[in-house]
């Protein structure tokens, strides 16, 4: 199982992503392991969905990281898709 992944930066910038280990790679991003999120001093998943592949998963996490802020904000809030986050508020 893989997943595109959503994180709000700095309470600004979206931050999206693929992983098939979820909880590890939110582990990665708070120990400042991923090289995009480290320089932010805070982070929280917002969104993430289930995708059967790996290439699905990159098809979808292009798709997403082209569109607007607006449109991400409307991803969150479920309104263009089913946000799973819920299942992981555990790991942060």
């Amino acid at each position: 199982m893989w997943y595109i992944y959503m994180l709000l930066c700095d309470q600004k910038t979206f931050y999206v992503g693929i992983t098939n280990n979820l909880k590890n790679r939110i582990l990665n991003h708070k120990n400042k392991k991923s090289l995009f999120t480290k320089k932010f001093s805070d982070f929280e998943l917002v969104y993430c969905e289930k995708s059967l592949n790996r290439h699905q998963a990159a098809l979808r996490e292009k798709q997403i990281k082209g569109w607007s802020h607006t449109k991400k904000q409307m991803l969150i809030d479920g309104k263009l898709g089913n946000n799973i986050c819920a299942e992981f508020a555990e790991v942060l």
